[in-house]
């Protein structure tokens, strides 16, 4: 089955908490903290594989986590950090991020990796927080929640020549003849739901074919699942329109092909820019030849080359792939949408605000948040530490300027706390 959208949730794996240890050696009666710290957690990462070509997999399963790191032990032990989670895309899938609606990556090179989701931070183990006058703490920090978003994943096929015309032109007849593939074949509209890819072989040369399932008038809008299929011509380097010239078709060819035009330039007009030839099929129902010249004179005056073929009987097929070796041999590759990093760009941190709900004060700020999902609040020492962090920030100060009573909820990220004046 051919998907070309799915959408999909990643979450990477949270950070290890960190320990609260002590050396409980023989003749060491008073070792020091010695708690290691949490392991890193797993990342999502999106691998494009050139063997792929449909997002199925994604289809039936929609949720995806990476493993979370290991907690730290004690002498020191660092906790094993999670494994990173691949999910194999085929080659040209784009992904946004649902929420935003951003392009975060263009994967339209073989073997690309993009992380999509960073695991969480390993949490610091006691060990870390011994000072001159504290030097038996215990204390330490939690591991940080992995990055969670909901991504989409449209597929756009990369091929180097894209075969476009209206149903029954004989497209898949033709992709039939000129590669291995064997797409579904029959005389009725829209035999083709799905774009087909094939491998031409012609002398030295290879270069991929797609098939784009036939386009009607109002494709651009939809109109017999157009979107779905225009998305795929974008990426082709070389277009051939196919026009059916038979006595029986129910569309004149010029008038095929000013339809096939207006669709891809309403959908969008850098299409039509770029290289293209114009193959006449079905010229073995024609009683005289002569008949296409003057069609050949008209569109070759519009700077096509033209070149009539029977997909049938293969006559004019030699021609046709010599002409389109040439053109793939002298075209760049296309150009990728948004060149893919490593990792997604870290965004600039929220700025710390407090702002007045109905009944409660909301923290806001990057910061803030971290500072509590580190804080084991079941422990005083860590609270004691978080309060101080807390004040550093200027929170105490602005919620006290905001009239915030003792006993008052103060939220901040998911957590929510008792408001206590600052004694200080």
């Amino acid at each position: 089955m051919f998907i070309d959208e799915a959408e999909i949730e990643v979450e990477a794996g949270a950070g290890g908490d960190g320990c609260v240890s002590f050396r409980r050696e023989k003749y060491v009666p008073r070792g020091g903290p010695d708690g290691g710290d949490g392991g890193r957690g797993g990342d999502i990462i999106l691998l494009a594989d050139p063997h792929l070509t449909t997002l199925m997999d994604f289809r039936y399963k929609t949720r995806y986590k990476a493993e979370r790191g290991g907690a730290g032990s004690g002498s020191t032990r660092k906790g094993r950090n999670g494994a990173s989670l691949t999910l194999r895309v085929p080659v040209g899938t784009l992904v946004y991020d649902t929420e935003t609606g951003d392009l975060l990556a263009d994967l339209a090179r073989p073997h690309q990796k993009f992380v999509v989701a960073r695991g969480g931070r390993g949490g610091r183990g006691n060990a870390h927080f011994t000072t001159p006058t504290r030097q038996a703490p215990r204390l330490a920090e939690k591991g940080l929640p992995g990055e969670n978003r909901r991504i989409r994943l449209e597929l756009k096929l990369l091929a180097d020549v894209g075969i476009v015309g209206l149903p029954n032109a004989g497209k898949s007849t033709l992709i039939s003849r000129i590669t291995a593939a064997r797409p579904k074949i029959g005389d009725y509209p829209f035999t083709t739901l799905v774009p087909n890819l094939g491998v031409v072989k012609y002398q030295e040369h290879h270069f991929v074919v797609a098939d784009i399932p036939g386009l009607i008038e109002g494709a651009h809008e939809g109109a017999g699942l157009g979107h779905q299929f225009l998305r795929h011509v974008e990426r082709a380097r070389l277009l051939l329109y196919l026009l059916d010239v038979s006595p029986f078709t129910d569309t004149p060819p010029l008038q095929a092909f000013e339809t096939l035009r207006n669709e891809m330039e309403q959908f969008n007009p850098d299409l039509l820019t770029k290289p293209a030839l114009i193959a006449l099929n079905k010229i073995d129902t024609l009683h005289d030849r002569a008949e296409l010249q003057p069609l050949i004179e008209t569109l070759s005056q519009q700077g096509y080359e033209v070149i009539p073929i029977s997909a049938y009987t293969g006559e004019g097929l030699e021609v046709l792939l010599a002409r389109l070796s040439q053109w793939v041999a002298q075209l760049p590759p296309p150009e990728p949408l948004l060149e893919p990093h490593p990792e997604i760009t870290r965004p600039k941190r929220q700025p710390v605000r407090v702002v007045r709900a109905e009944d409660r004060f909301i923290v806001e700020g990057d910061l803030p948040r971290e500072i509590v999902q580190i804080t084991d609040l079941n422990n005083a020492e860590a609270l004691q530490r978080m309060q101080r962090r807390l004040r550093g920030l200027g929170i105490f100060r602005k919620l006290e300027q905001m009239g915030a009573q003792e006993g008052d909820i103060v939220q901040i990220g998911e957590v929510e706390l008792e408001y206590t004046p600052d004694p200080s």
